[in-house]
């Protein structure tokens, strides 16, 4: 089948899936389609399973793509197998939107005829909770009302540089998250002036991942930005689950534990 088929199978279950970020997968050595002798993609049932897959760890498993790699080569070592039953409905499913056989056959990921059950190790912070959404414009009113803040509170949160409004005065999803985070810390004695530690252990970890990236941004390749952005993510991803274990070590040792 075609990417644009492989597209319309997994937009249900993945609206924000595209046509680079399929590409981008590949290029990352998660998925392998056939290659036609005119270089086109040829997509078999096998390769939807594996995309499933590679998209559920990422939103539900919270899985960077350096791991979710491994739990594939695992499956390729023959370390999972996947249920006869459930490869058999999926297999229906894509065969009953793609046209393709009603049959299991290609499902296995070593190619030898069993079929494996992908199984995901849970982390920390999935890459996807990281993606931006710039449709997401809220109001100054609707921020207070949102968060369970006062004027007062805001205005300190903005002069402390810890949320700020976009050109045209609107707030994004974050703010409110953060605004009720730093409302809650406050309660334990934190001002808004307290966070300001954060902000900049923040500001020097987003610098290092940018640092990063950026040299797969400037790259000519046509899916550079597509690269960059996914880059980003996992990294920033990773950062945070490296942060999260970094506090819990440290509040431990200065408990006594």
């Amino acid at each position: 089948m075609s990417i644009g088929s492989v597209l319309d199978l997994l937009r249900p279950d993945f609206p924000d899936i595209t046509i680079s970020k399929i590409r981008f997968l590949e290029s990352e050595g998660l998925i392998s389609p056939e290659r036609t002798p005119s270089g086109y993609r040829r997509f078999h049932v096998a390769d939807v399973e594996r995309l499933r897959f590679v998209l559920t760890a990422q939103r539900d498993q919270y899985l960077p793509l350096k791991v979710i790699k491994e739990q594939l080569e695992a499956i390729d070592s023959g370390a999972a197998t996947l249920g006869v039953r459930e490869a058999r409905a999926r297999a229906n499913a894509v065969g009953g939107v793609g046209g393709m056989p009603d049959s299991t056959d290609g499902l296995a990921a070593n190619g030898n005829g069993r079929l494996r059950r992908l199984n995901a190790v849970p982390g920390e912070v999935s890459p996807e909770e990281l993606r931006f959404d710039h449709e997401i414009r809220i109001t100054r009113a609707d921020l207070l009302d949102q968060a369970g803040i006062d004027e007062k509170f805001l205005t300190e949160l903005i002069r402390a540089n810890l949320i700020t409004p976009g050109a045209a005065g609107y707030f994004d999803g974050d703010a409110v998250t953060l605004a009720r985070t730093a409302k809650a810390l406050s309660e334990f004695g934190l001002e808004a002036r307290h966070l300001r530690a954060f902000k900049l252990a923040a500001d020097r970890e987003a610098a290092m991942v940018a640092q990063i990236a950026a040299p797969i941004a400037k790259s000519r390749d046509a899916d550079a930005r597509a690269r960059a952005e996914e880059t980003v993510r996992e990294l920033a991803a990773l950062s945070l689950t490296l942060h999260t274990c970094l506090v819990k070590t440290s509040v431990r040792a200065s408990l006594g534990g």
